[in-house]
């Protein structure tokens, strides 16, 4: 089944244009945004874009640039710049400042696996913002440890992987996943209420390539039902928070979190809508991030530039 015989098409991505961007970190020093603008600057590309940020505590410094070839290039054809010339000449630029840096093209689709168990709200935001161009992503597959989301992912054209696992089975489950990441290509995994503990293995086998999200309450509500657990304690910000996967449950490196107020006059029903709803945002925002190349790691903490 595809998009245009069965499902939806989709839409062109609106993420194509001419603009490049130079995404770069090192330790902190005098010159670390003069080489990148520099540089740009003798090749004739102007900058549209540009944030850094000099972490004091970790002496690390990152710098994140888009521009624009110089006049009359064209991203798609006759464009004057080579991507292996320009990492070539700017490689031994950053090489005294033990810099290291990638260069991504004009709209780019980052290629990605998503991961579900039953609950589809973000699995289904995903798909509406990958169908109309507004997530810089290529769906290369959809993996899931029960079969109710199949035909979601089917309507959409998209491999779905069924693959159960149990305590018993859950090294070879796991290996089966890997090997769908590896041979899809994907550069990024995405847990959209994937209601499983992964691995240390597997964990490190993905990290900075896989987000996950779930719920932010305070005070913090784990096991069953913990919206309802929050309302049965009268609790008045619901939230959810996006990060990258790490050994710690649930505590790995955040990118994003969003929070909404409640009251006393929502029921527990209203406060997992909201949460539903702040979890499919929050999600998307991270995976929105990551895709431009606006999140870096630094140690247990991440550097975010905003658009």
């Amino acid at each position: 089944m595809t998009p245009s015989s069965q499902g939806p098409s989709r839409t062109a991505a609106r993420h194509a244009s001419d603009v490049w961007t130079l995404t770069a970190q090192c330790p902190g020093r005098v010159g670390t945004v003069d080489v990148v603008t520099r540089f740009l600057r003798e090749q004739g590309c102007y900058i549209t874009e540009q944030q850094s940020f000099d972490d004091q505590t970790s002496g690390q410094f990152f710098i994140r640039t888009e521009f624009r070839p110089p006049p009359g290039a064209d991203a798609g054809a006759g464009c004057t710049l080579v991507a292996a010339e320009f990492e070539a000449g700017f490689g031994e630029r950053a090489r005294e400042f033990a810099m290291s840096f990638e260069l991504s093209p004009p709209g780019r689709l980052t290629p990605v696996v998503i991961m579900v168990s039953k609950a589809d709200h973000c699995l289904n935001d995903l798909l509406y913002r990958y169908r109309t161009g507004q997530l810089p992503i290529e769906i290369r597959a959809v993996v899931s440890n029960h079969p109710d989301l199949e035909p979601l992912a089917e309507w959409h054209g998209l491999a779905y992987h069924h693959l159960p696992i149990t305590p018993d089975t859950k090294a070879q489950q796991e290996a089966q996943v890997w090997r769908i990441v590896e041979d899809s290509g994907a550069e990024l995994v995405i847990l959209a209420r994937y209601m499983q503990v992964l691995s240390s293995a597997m964990c490190e086998r993905l990290s900075g390539r896989a987000i996950n999200i779930h719920h932010s309450l305070l005070p913090g509500f784990k096991g069953a039902k913990p919206y309802h657990q929050a309302f049965d304690k009268g609790v008045k910000l619901v939230g959810a928070t996006a990060h990258y996967i790490n050994d710690d449950l649930d505590e790995g490196p955040i990118i994003t979190q969003g929070v909404e107020p409640v009251s006393h006059a929502d029921s527990a029903d209203d406060l997992v809508a909201r949460g539903r709803d702040i979890e499919c945002l929050t999600l998307a925002r991270a995976v929105s991030l990551h895709v431009q190349r606006r999140v870096f790691l630094n140690g247990s903490r991440t550097v975010v530039f905003q658009r």
